[in-house]
């Protein structure tokens, strides 16, 4: 299985599990899952502004009956963590799915700290984390996690890995591209 077809066995888990809807910040890690996504009638597919959006349109979500998930880049975690209160007191189950910069071959200076930052973060917020890092791994780790969080009422993040993305190339302003 290719780094690139992570995105089927997060689908199938998905499936199996009843996401009805996904709510995500633009991203082109989650390009492919979204494209699957979209193409399946049983999810919706929900475009945020901004990443505290996603924890109380998911609650509401869970409120009415529907599963859902938020799909996000690690450096939107920092906009997200006071709106994890709203799971964490509310025991809303929260899943998330976050695509990490700021790790193996990062040429981009700037998604280092919070890619850095981000298993702390959600760790201190009582976020259970989960780790995805090879593409055939894809649909166990998703059935795990989202067992846990709409089975327990957790808050769990599957934190799919920048080696199994890969790494974006980055030049800084007034470089020029070779």
């Amino acid at each position: 299985m290719s780094s690139s077809d992570w995105s089927e066995g997060v689908h199938r888990a998905f499936a199996r599990t009843g996401i009805g809807l996904v709510a995500h910040v633009p991203d082109a890690g989650l390009t492919p899952l979204l494209a699957r996504c979209t193409a399946d009638p049983a999810i919706r597919v929900v475009g945020l502004c901004d990443e505290r959006e996603g924890p109380a349109l998911l609650a509401g979500a869970w409120l009415g009956g529907l599963r859902g998930l938020l799909a996000c880049q690690s450096s939107g975690i920092g906009n997200l963590v006071n709106m994890l209160g709203v799971s964490a007191v509310g025991r809303f189950p929260l899943a998330m799915l976050v695509t990490m910069r700021g790790e193996w071959g990062e040429q981009n200076p700037w998604q280092v700290p919070m890619g850095q930052a981000v298993p702390a973060v959600l760790g201190a917020m009582g976020v259970r984390l989960f780790s995805l890092e090879r593409a055939e791994d894809a649909e166990a780790v998703l059935d795990g996690a989202l067992g846990l969080a709409f089975g327990s009422e957790q808050m769990v993040a599957v934190l799919i890995r920048q080696r199994l993305l890969g790494a974006k190339r980055f030049v800084p302003a007034g470089a020029t591209a070779s």
